[in-house]
């Protein structure tokens, strides 16, 4: 009698948690579920990030990203992977009001979509939150550095730990977080030796944006990796294809085709016979 293979497994949130200091954890963002079919098999983690309002809707900022739209998209990503874990980003305004709003919140992300966790902005601010969430069952991934739902307070995405007062305010953050219970915290566009020092000093992973080589794990919006944007690329982003040129010389073939009546051909068509 044949024994069918066990299903694959995702990594877990504790799984993730036991990486600090070890192989480092990667990551990428996904927001559907083919990408996240090509993505799963090489990451640790998919994040569905709110990066989705500016890649995919063309928004000028993160802050009108809903909550519905993150539901939409986080599902999406779970039917499309089965090794990475995912963790979804709570949008601007779903989790600041209070730990309650966060937990209502937090909820219908994981019920709705089958993620593993969530993850919110914010540092010591936070903490009550975090703490809150994860007393009560849910896994949080924190975010602190470059903030982009505080774009308005930032005026912009400036880089973060400059000066010995924000060094230590976000060294402040990173502690505070983790003594919340969040499993890893995702540091941000952030001055190379303040990321390593804050990797150093708390107990749980750092997954560095625009950080150091030295955090614990790495994550890259999945679109600026793969080169879909001809116009601009962050500092901290490495291109590993250009799939936007790709993209733009494959369409222009396509349409060549088509005005001079190349596509569809022969093989492309249905006969009588």
């Amino acid at each position: 009698m044949s024994v069918s293979p066990p299903a694959a497994q995702r990594v877990t949130v504790p799984q993730l948690r036991l990486r600090k200091g070890g192989i480092p954890i990667v990551s990428l963002t996904a927001y559907t579920t083919q990408i996240a079919k090509l993505l799963d098999p090489h990451c640790d983690m998919l994040l569905v990030g709110d990066s989705l309002g500016m890649v995919l809707y063309g928004l000028p900022n993160t802050l009108a990203v809903t909550l519905d739209m993150m539901i939409a998209h986080g599902a999406a990503v779970v039917r499309g992977s089965s090794h990475a874990s995912v963790a979804i980003d709570l949008p601007f305004g779903s989790y600041q009001e209070s730990p309650a709003q966060a937990f209502r919140n937090a909820v219908r992300v994981l019920a709705e979509t089958g993620a593993a966790s969530v993850k919110l902005e914010g540092g010591a601010e936070m903490a009550p939150t975090i703490r809150f969430l994860v007393e009560r069952g849910i896994p949080v991934c924190a975010h602190i550095g470059v903030m982009p739902q505080s774009t308005n307070v930032l005026g912009g995405y400036p880089v973060a730990g400059r000066g010995e007062g924000d060094g230590q305010r976000l060294l402040r953050d990173a502690r505070a977080v983790a003594d919340a219970g969040a499993y890893a915290v995702v540091i941000e566009k952030t001055l190379e030796p303040l990321a390593r020092a804050i990797t150093e000093a708390i107990p749980i992973p750092t997954i560095g944006i625009g950080a150091s080589a030295g955090c614990d794990g790495q994550v890259l919006v999945s679109d600026d990796m793969l080169g879909l944007f001809t116009d601009f690329t962050p500092r901290f982003v490495h291109r590993y294809a250009e799939l936007g040129e790709a993209i733009g010389q494959a369409a222009a073939a396509y349409a060549d085709d088509v005005r001079n009546r190349r596509f569809p051909g022969e093989k492309h068509i249905f006969s009588a016979k």
